[in-house]
């Protein structure tokens, strides 16, 4: 099983460059199911509208996760119980799911998305309890999770608890890939985070103009997405013979 998962989307231009590349990558990874996670997606960089989810269906998206900008847009909150998108499970109270099961080839896909808490969100249910109670629960023949956080540590800390009970753990949320792409002692492939998809002329897919303007002068100026050349990091995880291999193109 081949799965290809895709860093943060951001925007518009992020989306419509991950629209371009998609042949690109199937032709070129070979990959069985492509996971996005789309919690920047919309055009002011938070949340997803119906729209857009039906675009990323047609272009060939199988799963999408989501992260702290999940209600970003409210529309959200209409349509996610019959979705292919799955907020985070230490969500509590709210629609919609913290995993989903996609069968391909008679085989079950478990995918689960995390929240966080360290530096984000400390009110949140615990995510690691949660996820170890829902995989002794619900069985599947592979299963991959999305840490979306903000503390390095953190996610490291959920793939060694997670180690040998799930087949890949991927952190999001930094927008930086890292360099630590691995196979845990009992098999579970792990990177720390695998990057965002966007605009490369900006600072994290936000105009450099308006971060520059929150350092120097601590200026709470409105988010404006940064534009022109792109740039889509990912990682293909195969999880029948445990190789992870990142994935970086800059236009």
């Amino acid at each position: 099983m081949r799965i290809l998962a895709i860093g943060d989307v951001v925007g518009k231009e992020g989306r419509e460059f991950l629209y371009k590349q998609i042949p690109y990558l199937k032709a070129t990874y070979n990959y069985n199911l492509l996971v996005v996670n789309a919690e920047n997606i919309g055009n002011l960089g938070r949340g997803i509208t119906l729209k857009i989810y039906k675009e990323l269906m047609s272009n060939g998206v199988h799963i999408l996760t989501m992260g702290n900008w999940t209600w970003g847009e409210q529309e959200l909150f209409s349509f996610i119980d019959n979705s292919n998108v799955i907020r985070p499970i230490n969500f509590n109270g709210v629609p919609g799911s913290g995993y989903k099961i996609i069968n391909y080839n008679n085989q079950k896909v478990m995918f689960i998305n995390v929240l966080g808490k360290t530096f984000m969100e400390p009110n949140l249910d615990n995510g690691f309890i949660l996820t170890k109670q829902l995989i002794e629960k619900e069985k599947a023949d592979y299963i991959v999770v999305d840490i979306h956080a903000e503390a390095t540590s953190e996610k490291i800390a959920l793939a060694y608890y997670l180690d040998g009970k799930v087949n890949a753990v991927f952190g999001t949320h930094t927008h930086v890939q890292t360099a630590d792409e691995r196979v845990l002692d009992n098999g579970t492939l792990f990177i720390t985070d695998i990057g965002m998809t966007g605009s490369s002329n900006g600072i994290i897919g936000v105009s450099k103009e308006v971060v520059l303007a929150r350092f120097l002068n601590g200026l709470a100026v409105p988010k404006v997405l940064a534009t022109g050349k792109c740039q889509l990091n990912a990682v293909l995880l195969d999880l029948d013979n445990k190789t992870i291999e990142r994935i970086n193109y800059y236009e």
